[in-house]
């Protein structure tokens, strides 16, 4: 997990562990689904998370609804994540308004050299508050980070925007793996996940990615010792 991973948090954000701190051999799972417009690296993103690499050039546009279902294991806790990976095409999006619903976090993409995706966010974000769950965790993410010199969007302004939203803010790159397994794990711990034990935390808008993980895991051994 890279050790430099500043992530922006709303305020009273929580640190929390998994329902593995009550003995429950059942993985905790979060429905998720990663939108944005076509082309900003959704599939990519999570080919990198899933496989862990990047394969230039192989994909063409997703048609309709990709799913993975991935079990991870963070130290002894395990993580089942369900992912839906959806169309950025205008012509799909009656199907995925149909998963929104169903999602309890979505992953809202943009790619830091295309000011159209980078606008897009605020369509994206209307339509989410119209069809998904009030509760829903949202995270934007600014992906293609390490095309530095091609870039058209500043992290400022990503960081504003989710502000301006009350959402979490990331730069991450699908190519290089920047970022990628933490923004699924900052998703996987938000207190409005269920079945999580929920652990005040200081009111700090940036955190290391790696603290962050390795806080939350030992909140969760603290509550197994006591």
């Amino acid at each position: 997990m890279n050790s430099t991973a500043s992530v922006f948090l709303p305020p009273n954000y929580f640190l929390l562990g998994g329902s593995g701190c009550y003995g429950n051999n059942t993985p905790p799972s979060a429905p998720t689904i990663l939108v944005g417009d076509s082309g900003v690296g959704k599939t990519s993103l999570l080919v990198q998370f899933d496989q862990g690499k990047f394969i230039p050039g192989s994909f063409s546009a997703t048609v309709g609804i990709g799913f993975t279902n991935k079990v991870l294991t963070v130290d002894e806790l395990k993580v089942r994540l369900q992912i839906w990976d959806t169309a950025g095409q205008e012509r799909f999006r009656s199907v995925t308004h149909a998963y929104y619903r169903d999602a309890q976090a979505l992953l809202l993409l943009y790619d830091i050299t295309s000011k159209s995706s980078f606008d897009n966010t605020r369509a994206w974000l209307t339509e989410i508050h119209e069809y998904a769950q009030d509760d829903v965790v949202i995270m934007l993410l600014g992906n293609k980070s390490d095309m530095t010199s091609a870039r058209a969007i500043r992290r400022e302004e990503g960081e504003k925007l989710a502000r301006e939203y009350g959402v979490i803010f990331l730069e991450t790159s699908a190519k290089t793996g920047l970022n990628v397994d933490e923004a699924f794990m900052t998703i996987f711990l938000h207190p409005q996940i269920p079945d999580f034990q929920i652990l005040s935390y200081p009111n700090k808008p940036y955190i290391n990615g790696s603290l962050f993980i390795q806080l939350s895991y030992d909140a969760c051994i603290s509550i197994l010792k006591n």
